[in-house]
């Protein structure tokens, strides 16, 4: 039955001849198949009736229908019409597939291009295509039986429709304005196509069809990387965009129903992304699995064409740089007058990752003052929308050898330590530290409260809860005299990164000198929470 369905290919191959291809192939494909599976289906009851049992499932007398038909020679001769026209069609096909190919300069190389591409001035016939393709054909010929010649054909044939029905799945799924063809399909017949064709492949013979899947796939990637035009990746972004989508309505509808457990989705904003990459490196570790990340780089300037010329080029500098560290960051530019407008900006941008943005990041170089006064002028921005905020500064040492994590919990960092562990923890999990990282966590609290907060961290610590060692906790008395910067820079001058957390009345109070004084360490995290987050 399969040869009569092999002229299907021919139609579309020869398209080209066509006066209105864009009718003529549906309505004859269609014709074609449903005729032929009528007249199948007509000789499978014409047998029934005709042959018993025995005879139909005797295999060594495979034209039985010449026995019982009323002219005997009819048989032969229809088969070799049926054999004749399927290789007319192919013959006929293919070498103008190859001769397109060719035309498109496809093949990569671009002689063997010119030399398909030959063709009889006369009429325009592929010569030398049509040479290869008998030369394959013979190749194929010489294998002699006729069952494993149709098994290799029928793979390909298999690969060829199962392809055409995938193509068209995605471009239905993926709504691209551009995709309107003149015949319609419903999504789900063009899977059960390309299912149907898999499954087919593999009933038919396992090892040919996982052959055949392969050849193909080795066949487009050659393709693909040496032609960019055309390659499939333009469908694939459009149904990436399409579930992209989906997913963030279903997210947004579903966050406004319920509570979730808190994940970070954290917004940073720089004007030195390209002089210093800690704020960069920072966010790529919190969002690696657990979170999101959104990068923007600030450009002072007002919109015109200049500025979205730099803007352009310093994104594809960022994008660079995400590929390069293997980042799931989104980066992005925003060009504005002032950096407080940056920010005020950022702070209304919604959740890349269909959540909303909850924790902001600044960061600063702790030998440039300025920068952190800036910083300070624009943190009630951050407050007043609920951001839990974050304060990097940075140092020469930057993340030293990313091993140790220093943890400082004071007694006003109630509502700010299990958000400090919290992104202890998430960094701690990112490849750059995982081999031998550590979390040591300091606590300072005067001396009636010592007995009292180390039991509860030890309780925390039985239960699952602190995910630190016992033997990497301790308990600091608070000495009179003595400030905790101070304390801070004696214990953590080793620290590759050193969390504290900060109250915003203390900045409000203390100004930008809150974040400063702490030349002794390396990079130092400062962390404020709008809210205690519970550790489960």
């Amino acid at each position: 039955m399969f040869p009569a369905f092999t002229g299907m290919t021919a139609g579309v191959g020869l398209s080209g001849d066509l006066k209105d291809p864009k009718k003529s192939i549906p309505i004859g494909t269609l014709a074609a198949t449903t005729i032929g599976m009528v007249i199948y289906i007509f000789i499978a009851f014409k047998l029934g009736s005709s042959a018993n049992a025995a005879e139909l499932g005797n295999l060594d007398n495979q034209l039985i229908m010449a026995d019982i038909a009323i002219w005997w020679p009819i048989i032969p001769i229809g088969l070799a019409a049926a054999t004749i026209s399927s290789a007319l069609g192919s013959v006929m096909v293919a070498p103008r597939t190859l001769n397109a190919i060719s035309l498109d300069k496809i093949v990569p190389i671009p002689r063997l291009n010119r030399w398909l591409g030959k063709v009889k001035p006369s009429n325009r016939e592929p010569v030398n295509a049509s040479l290869v393709t008998c030369v394959i054909a013979f190749f194929f010929v010489l294998m002699g039986d006729v069952n494993a010649v149709a098994e290799v054909i029928s793979m390909f044939f298999m690969v060829t429709y199962g392809s055409i029905c995938l193509i068209s799945l995605f471009e239905n799924f993926a709504s691209n304005p551009g995709y309107r063809p003149s015949f319609k399909s419903k999504w789900y017949i063009s899977l059960l196509g390309a299912v149907m064709c898999i499954g087919l492949m593999f009933k038919i013979n396992t090892v040919y069809a996982i052959a055949a899947i392969i050849l193909m796939t080795v066949i487009y990637l050659v393709l693909s990387s040496y032609n960019k035009k055309g390659d499939m990746a333009a469908i694939f972004s459009g149904v990436i965009f399409q579930v992209s989508r989906n997913l963030q309505v279903f997210l947004q509808k579903r966050k406004a129903n319920t509570d979730d457990a808190w994940r970070p989705s954290v917004v940073a904003i720089s004007k030195d992304s390209f002089d210093r990459f800690a704020a960069f490196d920072l966010l790529r570790w919190i969002s690696h699995k657990i979170g999101f990340g959104t990068y923007i780089h600030h450009i002072d300037g007002y919109l015109s064409t200049e500025t979205m010329q730099k803007a352009e080029g310093d994104h594809a500098r960022l994008v660079k740089m995400a590929q390069i560290s293997d980042s799931s960051v989104y980066v992005d530019t925003m060009v504005n007058p002032s950096y407080m407008n940056t920010i005020s900006q950022t702070l209304q941008l919604p959740g890349i990752s269909g959540q909303e943005n909850n924790m902001i990041l600044f960061e600063f170089n702790k030998h440039q003052e300025a920068g952190c006064k800036e910083i300070v002028e624009h943190l009630g921005l951050a407050k007043a929308v609920n951001y839990d905020i974050c304060v990097l500064s940075s140092s020469d040492k930057d993340f030293g050898f990313n091993n140790e994590i220093h943890l400082w919990i004071t007694s006003s960092d109630y509502q700010n330590a299990n958000l400090m562990i919290y992104i202890a923890y998430i960094i701690l999990g990112h490849p750059d530290w995982s081999k031998g990282g550590q979390i040591k966590l300091f606590a300072v609290y005067p001396e009636e409260e010592l007995k009292e907060q180390r039991d509860k961290m030890l309780e925390m610590i039985s239960t699952g809860r602190l995910p630190i060692s016992a033997n990497n906790i301790q308990i600091i008395p608070k000495a009179i005299g003595v400030t905790n910067k101070e304390v801070i820079n004696e214990k953590s001058r080793d620290a590759d990164l050193t969390i504290v957390g900060f109250r915003y009345e203390k900045v409000k109070h203390d100004g930008h000198e809150t974040f400063l004084g702490y030349d002794k360490i390396g990079n130092v995290l400062f962390v404020n929470a709008q809210k205690e987050k519970e550790i489960v």
